[in-house]
């Protein structure tokens, strides 16, 4: 047998051992600000695609590089832009949910430890079919405005 075909049959042999569950959800364009100095309060975004047939629901995040994450979204009243911690995101079958600036998003609170341009953080998100993502998220600079 040739190398290509020892490859492709290894391949095709760890692929078949993953759970089909595996690509069900999936995260992109993932970031954590780096927090602005003198601040100990920074966001994450990142887009959640549900590949499923079923809806989930993002229920928490947690990292051990900050004390404490919470779910939270923007919101306008009376002209002003409020922020306020949500329960759950819910991601609908075969669709995405996007945590974006003015929008849902990850708040992050006390860092553990320094954070640096360019370095990563890692995030855990728990859904309430159970499956938790652990990923890797890049740290970058707070847009200047």
């Amino acid at each position: 047998m040739n190398r290509l075909a020892i490859f492709l049959s290894t391949a095709i042999f760890a692929l078949a051992g993953l759970p089909a569950t595996a690509t069900e959800l999936t995260v992109t364009e993932g970031q954590v600000r780096v927090p602005m100095p003198g601040r100990t309060v920074t966001a994450g975004y990142f887009t959640v695609h549900n590949n499923s047939s079923a809806a989930v629901k993002l229920m928490s995040a947690e990292s051990a590089a900050f004390e404490r994450a919470e779910l939270h979204q923007h919101t306008h009243q009376d002209g002003v832009m409020r922020m306020e911690h949500v329960a759950h995101i819910d991601i609908a079958a075969n669709s995405s949910v996007s945590l974006q600036p003015g929008g849902l998003h990850l708040m992050l609170f006390n860092p553990q430890q320094p954070l640096l341009t360019g370095e990563s953080v890692t995030v855990v998100l728990h859904f309430s079919n159970g499956k938790q993502l652990e990923l890797s998220m890049p740290l970058t600079e707070m847009p200047r405005r």
